[in-house]
């Protein structure tokens, strides 16, 4: 038989002798899809890693990446968000931010934007804010309909986290809600200044972007959702987990709330 394959003797025992040899890495194949499951598929293979190193075990992440290929192991794919932008209908902001998205302390800089839901043919809004030191939501409103109370409220919220003279910048896109006499002298009256992406360039806010896809690709597109009732439940208990429990490599494998904390330490 191997003489018809134009196999030679020395090659056949080799890769049978091979296939034969305990698996060295069966145990971290085992450990990495137990953590993949336990994500519920939500981290690939650089945060699995990072899962597998806080649990103090050594481990290369080529090693994990090859193993979950093995394995089938794939995190899920990000979809695109909603657009609130209505043409200038009040004031516009200067670009401050320019796509720097690094903060050196907590409450520097911010960033804000609204997303849409559909479910059971109705729609839900999220308004959430973003602090860039540590991608923590600070705070966020969810709502039946996208008026100005959604961004309004959810802006109250988060300016009473903030101490006397926060030095702050708030970045959002062009969106109707951000060019509001309201909302600009809620901002003046705490001393935050206001910015905002260029129009049609959601590079700008590249932070609120990756959040919002993070978001829909864990959480919304792996469940059925009933109810707007039910979908409410579950973004508050995803942003809970999103800010207290989801590590992230930025930030060398800590929840945003850990590192915010160790830091203080």
């Amino acid at each position: 038989m191997l003489a018809l394959v134009e196999l030679s003797n020395s090659t056949f025992y080799y890769q049978l002798k091979s296939l034969q040899k305990p698996d060295k890495h069966a145990d971290l194949k085992e450990l990495v899809s137990q953590v993949y499951h336990k994500e519920k598929g939500l981290y690939g293979y650089r945060r699995v890693t990072l899962a597998i190193k806080n649990q103090g075990i050594l481990v290369n992440k080529k090693v994990v990446e090859r193993l979950m290929a093995d394995q089938g192991l794939r995190a899920v794919v990000r979809p695109k968000k909603y657009r609130s932008y209505r043409g200038e209908i009040g004031r516009i902001a200067e670009n401050l931010l320019e796509r720097n998205f690094i903060a050196q302390r907590p409450n520097q800089k911010w960033v804000t934007d609204v997303t849409e839901f559909k479910v059971a043919q109705q729609k839900l809004y999220l308004s959430p804010v973003m602090d860039l030191y540590n991608s923590e939501i600070v705070a966020y409103e969810i709502a039946r309909r996208p008026g100005y109370e959604l961004v309004g409220n959810m802006l109250e919220k988060a300016l009473s986290s903030l101490g006397k003279e926060p030095k702050l910048v708030i970045h959002s896109d062009q969106g109707w809600h951000y060019q509001q006499r309201q909302y600009r002298e809620k901002l003046e009256q705490r001393g935050v200044k206001q910015s905002m992406s260029r129009k049609g360039n959601c590079l700008d806010n590249a932070a609120m972007e990756s959040f919002f896809g993070t978001l829909k690709s864990e959480f919304f597109y792996l469940k059925r959702f009933e109810s707007i009732e039910e979908l409410t439940t579950g973004l508050d208990e995803y942003i809970r987990y999103y800010n207290h429990d989801r590590i992230k490599l930025r930030l060398n494998g800590l929840s945003p709330v850990d590192y915010r904390a160790q830091a203080a330490s």
